[in-house]
């Protein structure tokens, strides 16, 4: 395994920007404390080229923003950067340090559309070098320093093999005339935007089990879930970890009144108590003098109620699916994910130029299945048309 170098001071992140400008492909990967802390950030940035490793930590460089100096290495058009499942790597980079992207390869995305069985990167490690990279030190708290040996070593070893494997399965793209699609799918996740976060004050309703409770129990359930969020941001944990959802539901149907009823419900420690009893007492109390009125609607997924027609079009596209997903080798959900079959089905195109306008398609499937996928739904209309016909009196 390559060495590796820890960059701690500006000037030397300065020095490899400029370094890393004069590369063809540069891997990257990032490590994040989003399991430990309210207010995730980016704890860890590993680089890597051909030759040489780096681990950059910008907690140690003052925060996050310290990493400007990557800003044109990851805006450059000219260095391909190199990353495995780059969807939340790109979201916490563009959020925490407003980097901007022109240049990517995905490993994951890529395996995917070649219908790789695992798409995980050590699988594809293992299975392209025979490696098998450390994966004890997947839930680290990469906010603490100093950081262990093993986590630097694990932080490095997800990026030492990524230049490797991506030239391997870019021939691989290219063997199968995939290339084109994966391009288009990186494309897309450059350019992708994320609304910033908000706390969702109707979150309590998504919990399971919420909908069967009585208006009392659920009016508790919304103050403590309430509490709970108060708390996390005041301690700086996810809120899980100050209460579990489970404990939630359990105290909004017991309760309790006193700490000793207090403590036999699963999940309440006596550092719980000690720390959250008070807040606790009051939101239960707070919940029992106004019970909850109707259940407001949540905001679904987006997804539109379908009429019968638009129902058997679904249908039918699922009958093209997976046949075709099968002779391409690839997962039927990778071709085209239920959220598109429906978008095809409610547009009902009659071409491939109307294929194209539908915003939820990738754009290779518009371009490589659009006329197909047009017949498919025409050959409905057929048929409906053929069943619908007025028949011939019989004399």
């Amino acid at each position: 395994m390559a060495d590796f170098d820890i960059i701690t001071e500006l000037s030397d992140l300065e020095s490899l920007a400029r370094d890393l400008l004069r590369e063809d492909v540069v891997a990257v990967d990032t490590e994040a404390d989003s399991f430990y802390h309210y207010f995730d950030k980016t704890c860890l940035v590993q680089i890597a080229t051909r030759k040489h490793a780096w681990l950059i930590d910008p907690i140690a460089l003052g925060g996050p923003a310290e990493l400007a100096p990557l800003a044109p290495v990851f805006a450059s058009p000219d260095v391909r950067l190199l990353l495995h499942a780059a969807e939340y790597d790109i979201f916490v980079l563009k959020r925490d340090c407003g980097f901007e992207f022109n240049n990517l390869f995905d490993t994951m995305v890529s395996a995917q559309l070649l219908g790789y069985p695992a798409i995980g990167l050590a699988a594809l490690i293992e299975h392209h070098f025979g490696v098998r990279l450390p994966k004890d030190e997947q839930r680290s708290d990469w906010s603490r320093r100093p950081l262990s040996e093993k986590q630097l070593t694990y932080a490095a070893s997800d990026v030492l093999y990524l230049v490797r494997l991506a030239a391997k399965i870019e021939k691989e793209l290219r063997k199968k005339g995939r290339l084109e699609w994966a391009m288009a799918d990186f494309e897309a996740l450059t350019k992708r935007k994320w609304p910033d976060r908000e706390f969702d004050r109707l979150g309590y309703l998504r919990i399971k089990g919420a909908r069967a409770l009585g208006s009392t129990e659920l009016a508790v359930l919304r103050e403590l879930f309430l509490m709970r969020d108060a708390r996390a941001r005041e301690v700086d944990r996810p809120p899980f970890k100050v209460l579990g959802n489970r404990a939630l539901l359990e105290l909004a149907h017991a309760r309790p009144d006193s700490p000793e009823a207090l403590a036999r419900i699963k999940g309440v420690s006596d550092l719980i108590i000690r720390r959250m009893g008070k807040d606790i007492f009051k939101a239960i109390a707070k919940g029992c003098k106004k019970p909850h009125g109707p259940i407001p609607k949540l905001e679904g997924n987006g997804r539109r109620r379908m009429d019968r027609r638009t129902e058997r079009r679904v249908a039918r596209l699922k009958t093209w699916r997976t046949p075709r997903a099968k002779e391409l080798e690839i997962d039927p959900g990778v071709l085209c994910p239920n959220a598109a079959l429906e978008a095809i089905a409610f547009a009902n195109p009659k071409s491939s130029a109307e294929m194209a306008e539908i915003g939820e398609l990738k754009v290779w499937l518009s371009q490589s299945f659009g006329e197909e996928i047009v017949e498919v739904l025409a050959d409905d209309q057929g048929a409906k048309d053929e069943k619908a016909a007025p028949r011939r009196k019989r004399r």
